[in-house]
This record gives C-alpha cells, structure tokens and sequence, in this order.
C-alpha cells in the first residue's frame, strides 16, 4: 500500500506530458474569447442601452440570453461528444461563438443583439464542458492537478481583465469592438486547434439526447426570467404580462419534474440526484452563487457609471479590487478544503461576501473611492472562496454512476443561477427607478442601494443550505471521482 503511495507521489512529481501541455494551452486560448467577453459586455452595457435606446430591465436581456443559452448547451455538449467526437465539437463550439460574434457586432437593435447572444451563448455553452472533457480524455486521469491548474488560469484572470478590456474598448472604439475582437482570437483558435489537437473517434455506444426534457425545462427558465423582468414595467405579479408566463413556466417546470422521475431514458437532469440531502444543498447553494456573482457584475458596473458618473474605463478599473480579490482567495481554496472540508469555507465565504456588499447598500456619488475598493477587495476575496468548495462538496456521498449526471446539473443549475441574478436585479433596479417620484441622481442612488440589499439577502440567505453541507474528508471525493474517470 505505501509504495503503491509513493509511486503515484512519483508520478504525480513528474512533467507533464508535452503533448497534453500543447492541447491545454490551444484549448485555454480558445475559451479565452468566451471568458473575456462576458466580463467585458457588462461594462458595456450602459453604453449600448444608450446607442440602441434601452431600458435596464430590456437590456439585461444581452447578459441573461447569453448566459440562458450557455445553460442550455450544457446537457447538449455530452450527448455530441459522444455523438461526433470532442475535436470537432471543439471546432463547432468555436465556429458557433465567431457566427454569433461576427452577427452581435452587425446589430442595428436590442432584439436583434439579444437574438444573436444567444447564439454566442450557445457556443460558449457547448465550448467550456467539451474543453473540460477533452483534457481529461486526452490525459487519461495523469497529471490532473497541474491541467486544472492551466486551465483555470484564463477563469482566475478573466475577472481582472475582462472590466478592464472592455472599459479600454469601449471608450476607444465603441461597444462594437467587443465583439469584433473574437473575431481573430476565435479564427486563430479554430486554426491551432485544426493543426495542435489530435483527432478522437466517437464513442460506439450512441447515447440518447433528451429532447423531451430539453424542450420542458429550457423553455421553463426562460418563461420564468421573463415573467420576473416583466415585473419592472408592469408593477407586480397582478399583470397578466407577469402572471401569465410565471406560471406556464411553473407548469412547464411541475411536467418536466414528473417526466424526469417516470422516463426510462436518463434525463437532462437526474432528479434522483436530490435524495441525497448534500446534493441538494449544494444545488441550491449553487444557484444562489450564480445570483450574487453574476447579479454583481451587471450591478457593479453601472453603479459607477450612472451614480457615480463614471467612464466606461474608469468603471472597468474600479472593478480590478473584485477580480483581485478572487484571485488571492480561489487560488488557495483547493488546499483549504482539502484540509478542513467545504461547510466552514463557504459558511465564512458567504459572511465576508456580504460584508464586503454592505457599502454599497449605503453608497452615493460622494463616497470614498478607496473605501468601495476595499470593500470590493473584501467581496472578490468572498467570492473566491464559494465556488470551488462546492464544486467538489457536490460529489460527496454519490456513486461513480451518479458522478457525470452531477457534473452536467451543477453546470446547469450555476448558469441559470447566473440568469436569474442578472434577471432580479435588473428589474428591481428598473421597478425602483419607476415607482419613485425623484428625479436624477437620487432617484438612480436610491434604486442601486435598493437592489444591492437583495444581493445581501440572497448571500446571507445562502447561509441556510450552507449549513447542511456535509462534513467529509475530500481525499475521498477526489479518490471517487478518479475512480469514475478510470471506468
């Protein structure tokens, strides 16, 4: 047993394949566009509302498509990989994500511009799981610790950069460069992974694709995060605008849950995933992560742009202490959780991510600069410390059978977290914005105060499942998830 020990600490020890180096390096470098310009078309979403006359609960709608899509290309990327092959679902991820980019920078209104985020949406969605995927398949389970690494990379940076890119951009060139500038960064990725990443044979075994669930379930987020940002504009769940999709979406909800538990197909989503108390912690956990991170972004952006009366770049820079703040936390938290288990990280994560949210419930245009910074500093450093936690926290207690399904509903369930978030606090930014009678700047301080204490009630909210998170030692998740991988 102990040499057995000390030879997989030797192996462990030794470089990584230059091979399985070069693939990780073309693979990062195409998802470097989709990472980039989520972050940056968030700071340029004032911008673009005021070129194509938008209201913020409409053009919401250019993050929420985008990330809706994303969600429901996940369950899509496994069933085509095993279909066509990850290589060229890779190259069809990337072509899709160029098409919609090309598309997005040619818009001439918002319906149109959201219609073709959707279709970047649904590239980016296809791209990231087969990326994933494809290392693990090319690496055969070797050298896992060092790939993550290099993998994650681009994700650790992309919140620093991203603001500031986009800022840079858009007050230089105008808000369309943010999609022309995919347009090289995906060419030049199609054309590396063409020549760099070698070519894989489709599985033999055909799985099915479960379109029954995916037309249930897809169309019932979206009919739910439209019903919610109709709310801004007609006054409250009374409105037949409201109402009326609210509850075909909980409908469309009820039937896919019954049709999930009584199919003889695997579903989109295993609902019997959720006999298991930790599972369903994390879920939820999950979903309200996607809230608070993604509902911040949209938030932070135009607080400083249309309270403070900031620039486009400015308010880009004004977000670096977030990204910062991320970085020094998530880099660490791999090692943390290893010691100590997830519960108590997340449990102090979600604490110190609403007290660095706090100011910002009280901020106007006159408060200190070096004090929003640091509580940004304070909330990335929260942040940092959620979401790597409770991605291995969702494996515990499952059977290596269970592991894959698991993997596909968390990526659902943060992604539509995401839409949600976006979705939310738009519109009670825009609900504030129209039911109080003040006018100008006070109007708007009130309104983004007033939505920056719901991202602090989602967050202390979160604490609840938090607490049912189960207490294990995570040597064994990692030890069943190889296993999974090795079968």
């Amino acid at each position: 047993m102990e040499e057995s020990i000390a030879n997989n600490s030797g192996q462990q020890k030794e470089k990584m394949d230059p091979m399985l180096l070069k693939v990780a390096i073309i693979l990062v470098f195409g998802s470097l566009a989709p990472l980039l310009d989520s972050t940056m078309v968030n700071v340029a979403i004032k911008t673009i509302a005021g070129e194509l006359k938008s209201t913020v609960s409409v053009i919401q709608w250019v993050i929420t498509g985008y990330v809706l899509a994303m969600a429901i290309a996940v369950p899509v990327s496994g069933w085509a990989i095993n279909r066509f092959g990850g290589k060229r679902l890779y190259e069809f991820s990337l072509t899709i994500f160029l098409v919609g980019s090309i598309l997005s920078s040619l818009s001439w209104n918002i319906g149109i511009l959201i219609g073709f985020r959707l279709l970047q949406g649904i590239g980016a969605g296809l791209l990231m799981p087969t990326m994933t995927n494809m290392l693990v398949q090319i690496s055969g389970g070797r050298n896992i610790g060092r790939m993550a690494s290099v993998v994650s990379l681009p994700m650790l940076l992309a919140p620093i950069l991203g603001p500031v890119l986009g800022g840079v951009i858009v007050n230089s060139l105008g808000w369309r460069w943010i999609f022309y500038v995919n347009i090289p960064v995906t060419i030049i990725a199609l054309i590396l992974a063409y020549w760099g990443i070698p070519a894989d044979i489709p599985s033999k075994e055909k799985q099915p694709l479960d379109i029954a669930g995916i037309a249930l379930l897809s169309p019932a987020f979206a009919l739910l995060i439209y019903g919610i940002a109709q709310t801004a504009s007609h006054g409250g769940l009374n409105s037949s605008a409201v109402f009326v999709p609210v509850v075909i979406g909980l409908l469309m909800m009820a039937a896919f849950i019954f049709y999930a538990l009584h199919t003889k197909f695997s579903p989109v989503i295993d609902l019997h995933l959720y006999q298991s108390r930790n599972f369903s912690a994390t879920s939820v956990l999950l979903f309200l992560s996607g809230i608070i991170t993604n509902g911040g972004m949209l938030l932070l952006p135009l607080f400083y742009q249309q309270v403070r009366g900031e620039s486009v770049l400015y308010a880009g820079l004004m977000l670096i202490p977030q990204g910062v703040g991320m970085l020094l936390t998530r880099t660490q938290m791999g090692k943390l959780t290893d010691r100590i288990g997830a519960r108590p990280i997340v449990l102090v994560s979600l604490i110190i991510t609403a007290v660095g949210t706090v100011p910002f419930a009280f901020a106007d245009a006159q408060t200190n600069g070096i004090v929003l910074a640091a509580a940004l500093l304070i909330r990335g450093a929260g942040l940092g410390g959620v979401f790597i936690p409770l991605m291995v926290s969702a494996y515990v207690g499952l059977s290596s059978e269970q592991i894959p399904h698991a993997s596909i509903a968390t990526r659902i369930l943060q992604t539509i977290g995401g839409a949600f978030g976006s979705a939310v606090l738009a519109t009670i930014v825009e609900h504030q914005l129209a039911t109080h009678l003040a006018e100008g700047i006070s109007n708007a301080i009130n309104a983004y105060n007033v939505a920056f204490w719901w991202s602090i009630g989602f967050t202390v909210t979160a604490v609840i499942p938090a607490l049912f998170l189960a207490v294990h030692k995570q040597s064994e998740v990692a030890l069943q998830i190889t296993l999974s991988g090795e079968k």
